[in-house]
């Protein structure tokens, strides 16, 4: 048989793949009416690129509405692009019109594009503009994942009259304040910049000099152009494990030869800076007025502040009906990989076993239920709370989160005073500490920080690789504290949110805590469930700065941590206690200053105290019975 030549291969798979897009667009175009590039007007006369994709019928439908940053032109490279399209037939399939838009100032949308600033009465323009078409039947549900969900929470506030329900996915980076979390939108955990912005804007955000069509082109022009522009930027690829060591933080973008844009107001300024309140985030102040369905994922960068949105908005609806029809499930995936999920499924070197989900069946059900106002059973058969346990690699149901049968147990740290490294001799005990008992120390050096191995995280490119990895060799490092517990006799299920006091000490002005929960193995594989950080300066609160200083102790806690996982027996919980996590979270140079314009940092010489006077803890939601 002869050999097929390379050249050979790659044309004839250039050629199914272009078969099979051009089919997509067939099937479609077979059972739906294809509006492109419809510009549709806001209040203030910029325009935003829509397309739909309608069922071919006299009879009114509803709206699946999806609202984006990213490009979803259906052409590319000269070559056709079948997502959106796969996405209309399903949509239209089941009786749905399919709209998709992008954000002001994005592609062929006009105006200026600022991320979670655009106006949230974009949202409900759109909405208002849909309702008055013929075919429109009044009912729009929003759905996406990610930048394509998030501005969903700060809209829902409105309560748009046609804004009947909402399934918004990875959605973290449109919460702003919720309970004890001021992360505006995924910019701060505990104070500290989560890095993942950096190298996301870097390809993402575009200068206000951008390519446009002029007012006067017509859909038929713009549907023509589109097949030959795409108005995307190609930004040369950056290694952002190196990139993002560059200082000071607020030259990131510009060292890498990256467009001006968002970035260089964003990164100056304070958790609690007016400019956060002003945008499309969404603060547990504002009302919420719709049924979502909240999809969340245990490696996703904001699973802890996710859940205390859902449990916010459970408790605080003023409306009956929307507080009583809120549906949550947790995956055990990275960010927005649910349907990744396999008969295996591996999450960074873990195995997760099977942790499918019929996400469309239960989506479409949804929908059906608050679109069309069919009388189906969701509500009957979907419990409240889908989650799943890791480690026993199972998914398990609750009418709450976390399940009611959860109960608070204190884990105190203790120690001879060398906790560091895997080969000290940190422990986890539940007995509190002895009147004295030696503090563990070690120097934070900023110049050599502790780095990011797998974790929760997102959109960081080359720098960080999400996920569950074996932490047992970054565990040697004398800078990391390591307690353990004991190995557990029976079984543990944790499921809920994880609460860590720490007293500290150091002698610098200012430093970071870092704090990361641990699942320990038998045969000593390390697995990382969940991290949080604080920024000393902010242990009174986000909205002031206070200052350590030497000799004294401080009571410090940290951003709640959360997950579901199953200690088997002879398995260990474990914790790390550092001063940094990097380039998840950007490097504390311990110098008191704005840190984000600095060069140099200093060496900070940090405690950690564990006696009766300071009993530093970790408090894990254990399940009874399990």
């Amino acid at each position: 048989m002869k050999k097929i030549s390379t050249i050979t291969f790659v044309w004839l798979f250039t050629f199914i793949a272009a078969f099979a897009q051009e089919d997509v667009l067939k099937k479609l175009q077979a059972i739906a009416v294809v509006d492109q590039k419809v510009m549709m007007p806001m209040r203030d006369g910029i325009r935003l690129a829509t397309d739909i994709y309608r069922p071919k019928t006299d009879k009114p439908v509803p709206v699946i509405f999806s609202k984006t940053p990213y490009n979803f032109n259906a052409w590319g490279n000269g070559e056709m692009r079948n997502n959106t399209y796969q996405q209309a037939l399903d949509a239209v399939s089941h009786g749905y019109a399919l709209v998709v838009q992008n954000e002001r100032g994005r592609f062929f949308s006009e105006g200026v594009w600022d991320i979670l600033g655009t106006p949230v009465t974009d949202g409900y323009d759109a909405f208002s503009w849909l309702t008055k078409q013929s075919w429109c039947n009044g009912k729009i549900g929003t759905l996406g994942c990610s930048s394509t969900a998030e501005w969903q929470m700060a809209v829902a506030a409105l309560d748009h009259p046609s804004h009947a329900a909402m399934v918004p996915q990875s959605f973290g980076a449109g919460v702003g304040k919720v309970g004890e979390f001021w992360e505006q939108g995924n910019w701060y955990r505990g104070g500290a910049q989560q890095m993942l912005f950096t190298a996301w804007l870097y390809g993402t955000q575009n200068d206000a000099i951008r390519p446009q069509f002029p007012k006067e082109a017509t859909q038929e022009e713009l549907v023509r152009a589109s097949r030959y522009f795409d108005l995307a930027t190609e930004m040369p690829p950056v290694d952002w494990s190196k990139g993002l060591r560059h200082l000071p933080v607020q030259d990131i973008i510009k060292n890498a030869n990256g467009q001006k844009g968002v970035y260089d107001k964003m990164i100056v300024r304070k958790p609690n800076d007016p400019d956060w309140f002003k945008g499309g985030l969404y603060h547990d102040n504002m009302p919420f007025g719709v049924p979502s369905f909240w999809f969340v994922s245990w490696y996703d960068v904001s699973s802890a502040p996710n859940l205390a949105l859902y449990n916010h908005v459970r408790k605080n609806a003023t409306d009956p009906q929307v507080r009583d029809n809120q549906y949550l499930v947790i995956a055990p995936t990275l960010h927005c990989a649910y349907k990744r999920a396999t008969e295996n499924t591996i999450v960074g070197e873990r195995s997760m076993g099977d942790a499918r989900l019929n996400y469309d069946e239960q989506i479409y059900a949804w929908f059906d239920l608050w679109l069309k106002g069919e009388s189906n059973d969701f509500t009957k058969k979907t419990p409240k709370v889908q989650y799943f346990t890791m480690g026993s690699n199972k998914w398990q149901s609750s009418d709450t989160w976390p399940p009611a049968n959860v109960e608070m147990t204190t884990y105190y740290l203790t120690s001879g005073g060398k906790a560091n490294s895997l080969y000290g001799d940190g422990k986890l005990t539940t007995l509190a500490p002895a009147k004295d008992t030696k503090a563990d120390a070690f120097a934070y050096d900023p110049m050599f920080p502790v780095p990011s191995y797998g974790g929760n995280v997102c959109c960081t490119g080359t720098a960080v690789q999400g996920g569950s990895f074996d932490q047992h060799q970054m565990e040697t490092r004398h800078d990391i504290l390591v307690y353990s517990t004991e190995p557990f006799k029976d079984g543990a299920e944790m499921s809920g949110p994880i609460e860590t006091t720490l007293y500290v000490g150091s002698d610098a002005k200012d430093t970071d805590f870092t704090v990361k929960l641990i699942d320990v193995y038998p045969d000593g594989r390390a697995y990382n469930l969940d991290e949080t950080i604080l920024r000393a300066r902010y242990r009174e609160g986000f909205d002031k700065e206070v200052w350590m200083e030497k000799g004294k102790v401080y009571k410090i806690t940290l951003s709640p941590m959360v997950t579901s996982n199953y200690f088997a027996p002879g398995h260990s919980l474990r914790v790390e206690i550092s001063s940094s996590n990097f380039p998840r979270f950007d490097r504390n140079l311990n110098t008191g200053g704005k840190n984000f314009d600095e060069k140099t940092g200093i060496i900070a010489n940090n405690q950690i105290m564990h006696s009766s006077a300071y009993p530093s803890a970790i408090r894990v939601p254990l399940v009874k019975g399990k």
